[in-house]
């Protein structure tokens, strides 16, 4: 597959259609294997890789070719760390109250999906506990098939694969993975209803929660040589992508997309509803275009957004037909269409564009398409809901970031001044003023052109 990303471009017209396919089919069942929640395997637990001749080392070991650190990076800067032992503080605990919940929240499966690797009680392994928080399991699928065969000699990233592990390396495996938590899917979701009990409300981008991270691996040239390595534009895009892919899961779904007579209201804008019935702040248009309806909940479109940024500098036609289907599930939502089938249309057309990031070159061109792309849509105003603007903000930041350590950038430094400068108007959400942040955008702009 990989040989087939970079050869497509090389292809006679008559079998692009046939490898597009190709790679479609590739990307949306990318990680043939079940989420690791959903793994038939046992996990066998977090101290199972905890010995300092396995992956808890204090130091790297040089003659390795991983680090040999890994348990020990997780354990004391990760705060996947740490994701359970948040369930047993004061808020939780108050949260968990107003739910309604029988148990509390370290027990409780609505929390602990998100919050732990929760596998029913047939798949824990001699060494398993729920309490290890979010572990190396929980994100490279349970070991148990594994765990033995992959220190043997002549081992190799295909055979884990294989085997059960999940490939993280994987953009496409990787975003469907921390959706999953971060964002949600059609089985674990923090709904409304959750947020409306305290939980914090959800934003998640793929690549600048990656690169916040702390690292537990180096992409060398061993490393690229045993897996794929992705560039930071590809990974932010396939994560906006896939965002998309899942909301439309969860819209489509009888049961997830609704709670009693009301559709799921996390997947609407928040502000659309919260904030003081005294303020007017209807507009005629919504940022694409379309006649805002008063009294209608908005369906939360930022990641739409930045789907049709990334579609229309791959080629522009890829932008209308994001814009055109936007629009359309607005519409749908608004009772102007059968909202399954546009809902559906939409997803077809998030998972085409996972394709066409796959095959597309990253160079300066696209980059900087991009980034004047999310620039100037906020300066013409497409950002108008603190959900968008936020989602528009960390987009920048990473395509920033990339554009940085290609030398792309008349200077780093201006731009991340700007940048803050931007950011500062997203601090308080009840605060957020749509024509502040287009305002800041336009002296962002300057510091992407030479």
């Amino acid at each position: 597959m990989k040989c087939l990303y970079s050869q497509l471009a090389r292809l006679p017209a008559a079998y692009v259609l046939v490898a597009l396919l190709l790679l479609l089919a590739h990307a949306t069942t990318a990680g043939a294997q079940p989420l690791p929640n959903q793994s038939p395997h046992k996990t066998e637990g977090a101290a199972t890789c905890a010995s300092s001749l396995c992956h808890g080392a204090i130091n790297t070991w040089q003659e390795s070719n991983v680090m040999q650190n890994e348990y020990v990076t997780w354990s004391r800067l990760d705060k996947h760390a740490r994701a359970y032992n948040v369930l047993r503080n004061e808020k939780s605990k108050r949260i968990a109250i107003n739910l309604g919940l029988r148990e509390p929240a370290h027990e409780a499966k609505i929390c602990i999906d998100c919050h732990a690797h929760n596998v029913p009680a047939a798949r824990h392994g001699e060494k398993f506990k729920i309490t290890d928080n979010i572990t190396c399991e929980a994100c490279h699928g349970p070991a148990e098939k594994w765990i033995r065969s992959h220190v043997a000699p002549g081992a190799s990233h295909e055979n884990n694969i294989a085997d059960g592990m999940y490939p993280t390396n994987d953009a496409v495996a990787r975003a469907k993975l921390c959706l999953s938590c971060h964002f949600g899917n059609k089985d674990k979701l923090v709904t409304h209803r959750i947020m409306g009990a305290g939980h914090p409300r959800m934003s998640f981008d793929l690549d600048s929660f990656t690169e916040m991270a702390p690292k537990h691996f180096v992409l060398d040239r061993d490393y690229g040589e045993r897996k794929r390595v992705w560039d930071g534009i590809k990974v932010w895009a396939i994560g906006q992508a896939l965002a998309v892919s899942e909301t439309i899961d969860i819209l489509n779904d009888d049961k997830r997309g609704r709670d009693g007579i009301f559709p799921e209201l996390v997947l609407f804008d928040c502000h659309a509803c919260h904030r003081p019935m005294a303020e007017r702040r209807l507009q005629s248009t919504t940022p694409l275009g379309a006649v805002a309806t008063p009294g209608l909940v908005r369906l939360n479109d930022a990641n739409m957004l930045m789907l049709r940024v990334i579609a229309r500098a791959i080629e522009p036609a890829l932008g209308e037909r994001v814009t055109s289907n936007t629009l359309a599930l607005h519409r749908a939502v608004a009772g102007d269409g059968d909202i399954k089938q546009t809902a559906t249309a939409m997803k077809s057309l998030a998972n085409e564009i996972v394709v066409r990031i796959n095959v597309t070159k990253v160079d300066n061109k696209l980059i900087q398409a991009i980034a004047l792309g999310l620039v100037d849509d906020g300066i013409n105003g497409a950002y108008r809901d603190y959900a968008a603007a936020e989602q528009a903000a960390l987009a920048i930041a990473s395509v920033g970031q990339f554009m940085a350590k290609q030398g792309a950038l008349k200077s780093a430094a201006a731009f991340n001044t700007e940048w803050k400068r931007l950011n500062a108007v997203l601090q308080d959400d009840e605060k957020f003023k749509p024509q502040e942040f287009a305002a800041r955008m336009r002296g962002l702009r300057l510091t992407l052109t030479r």
